[in-house]
């Protein structure tokens, strides 16, 4: 039998790290970061039509009031029409997102299973991860299914999932969360196994997952009385931001999946990316024969490993090696590597100037 499953996009990080490319006003999904197209195209791409034991229907797109307009229009490039976008006065973090999603979902088809899925994620491999989704589906309507990535390397930027006891082909019972670990933790879970990536991604049934808020109960209501108030035009729902804003905040992870007797994990090795530094982008990029990972006007001479990225200005560096230089008409920035992480707190600091 094929599963209908209706996509839950998530499009409202601001990707801080990714400064000066990714901004308040556009934000990294929306930008052509590796491939051909936006994050935020290449998401909904994937989730679109039938696939076997599976067929998609309309996405809907869950995103900051900001950000309607650039909705609308990458979803026009993309070919797609959304069954809903559902636009938040502020954030509030993945649990009320998944809350609204649950009940829009449950309104356009109470038979479907939803896809909670972030917009800013890569996947090479969209057969192995059309192919885990069908996995889950089998058990989503009784539990909230998860998908953990098979580790490549001992990453210290990601949550973990630990596997627990087999319930069906490919689909566990979840053992623990483990926060972002350090590097020697990260490389202990690598070398004993049993531990995966946590990507983020969610499929349930809308009634599973608002039956599964217990603690959190007060997410939940108060993200369906934001709903239930919100102001409809078209595809677009405006939530009610009185009641909105006074949602607690608090990931989808610890309101419910940690506390959850329902939770499931699908280990998969599916290609997947969390884009979430200028390191992450030069370990994606395609590179030249010194490892340069390089676009726009740009001249290199006896450099290596660096990532190299202007959106205008000529780049042009010799003699160096593992630097990061982002040029665009709102700032330069030039770090190790290694330190990525700093761009964050760059950015900050650019804002006082």
């Amino acid at each position: 039998m094929t599963q209908r499953i209706i996509p839950a996009i998530m499009s409202g990080g601001a990707g801080t790290r990714l400064w000066p490319v990714s901004t308040g006003d556009r934000p990294k999904q929306f930008h052509v970061l590796g491939g051909e197209n936006s994050l935020f195209q290449a998401t909904v791409s994937r989730v679109v039509g039938g696939m076997g034991a599976i067929e998609f229907r309309a996405p809907i797109v869950l995103c900051n009031h900001r950000y309607a307009d650039l909705v609308e229009a990458e979803l026009a490039a993309a070919g797609v029409e959304p069954a809903a976008i559902v636009l938040e006065p502020a954030p509030r973090n993945t649990a009320a997102v998944a809350a609204i999603a649950a009940a829009v979902a449950g309104d356009v088809d109470l038979d479907a299973l939803v896809l909670l899925l972030p917009a800013d994620h890569v996947v090479t491999d969209t057969p192995a991860f059309h192919a885990a989704i069908a996995r889950g589906a089998l058990f989503a309507r009784e539990r909230i299914v998860t998908f953990g990535v098979t580790p490549s390397r001992a990453a210290t930027g990601y949550g973990y999932i630990g596997i627990g006891a087999q319930l069906g082909d490919g689909v566990f019972a979840i053992d623990s969360f483990r926060e972002k670990p350090s590097q020697a933790v990260a490389e202990q879970y690598l070398a004993d196994g049993g531990h995966a990536w946590n990507a983020g991604i969610f499929l349930f049934h809308p009634r599973t997952l608002l039956e599964e808020f217990g603690a959190s109960a007060d997410i939940r209501e108060g993200a369906l009385a934001a709903l239930a108030h919100a102001n409809r035009k078209g595809a677009r729902i405006v939530l009610d931001a009185e009641r909105f804003t006074q949602i607690r905040a608090s990931p989808l992870d610890i309101a419910v999946m940690e506390k959850t007797a329902r939770a499931a994990v699908v280990p998969c090795d599916i290609g997947w990316a969390d884009v979430g530094s200028w390191d992450e982008i030069w370990r994606l990029s395609a590179k030249d024969a010194a490892g340069n990972a390089i676009h726009g006007p740009v001249a290199v001479l006896d450099a290596a490993n660096n990532l190299l990225r202007s959106d205008g200005v000529k780049i042009c560096v010799a003699g160096v090696s593992d630097l990061i230089v982002v040029a665009t008409p709102e700032a330069i920035i030039i770090v190790p590597r290694d330190r990525a992480q700093d761009v964050k707190e760059l950015r900050g600091l650019a804002e006082t100037l």
